[in-house]
């Protein structure tokens, strides 16, 4: 996996109390149409999510939108994507994001943003995938999680065995090279979870 092809992004349904948010989605679109990279992400045109998709598109990017049928109203899915899919239930939702992408990136968002995130630190950490996962740093967003993250590991919940190689960004312009980077220095024979596995997470 030493080519990113598509990228789940994870963020939030709003767009957070600092402009920097929303203009970080914007920069991030418009990279990834640029590169060739197709956004997958959770089909909604509001808030954070609204703003990396339509910004992708505007700049002739490809974007896939995964939305669980319950919230096609709440967020109000985005019709202009070239795919858009629509499942049950959220576990379905994640299964799909998961098996489409490439990579992961975090920018802000809330409880829905950290739970996806977590999801996938943890899958991983276990060793059942490689992929990259990165943290949208964006005005020093994450940086609460990456201290308790700190603190995990200094009261021996994370084991020095189990590795978290979490990528960070403080910088859009940041963001694809070091996907690119990990991509390349992943080991072979983890980088795709059997399908029978995801099917069950």
């Amino acid at each position: 996996m030493d080519q990113i092809k598509t990228v789940c992004v994870y963020c939030g349904s709003g767009s957070g109390s600092s402009p920097r948010f929303v203009e970080a989605a914007h920069a991030l679109g418009k990279n990834f149409a640029e590169n060739n990279i197709r956004l997958v992400y959770g089909g909604g045109s509001v808030g954070l999510m609204g703003a990396v998709a339509k910004s992708t598109l505007d700049h002739g990017g490809l974007v896939t939108g995964i939305i669980p049928d319950f919230l096609k109203s709440r967020e109000h899915a985005l019709s202009r994507v070239q795919e858009m899919i629509v499942t049950p239930d959220m576990h379905e939702r994640k299964r799909l994001m998961f098996e489409r992408s490439d990579a992961f990136v975090a920018l802000p968002g809330g409880i829905g943003t950290l739970e996806e995130l977590v999801e996938q630190m943890t899958w991983q950490q276990l060793g059942r995938h490689s992929k990259p996962v990165l943290l949208a740093n964006i005005d020093g967003f994450w940086e609460p999680l990456i201290a308790l993250l700190a603190h995990m590991r200094s009261t021996e919940f994370i084991r020095p065995s189990l590795d978290i190689d979490i990528l960070k960004a403080e910088r859009v312009e940041d963001i694809v090279p070091r996907l690119r980077a990990a991509a390349a220095r992943a080991p072979t024979g983890t980088k795709e979870m059997a399908p029978e596995l995801a099917q069950k997470l």
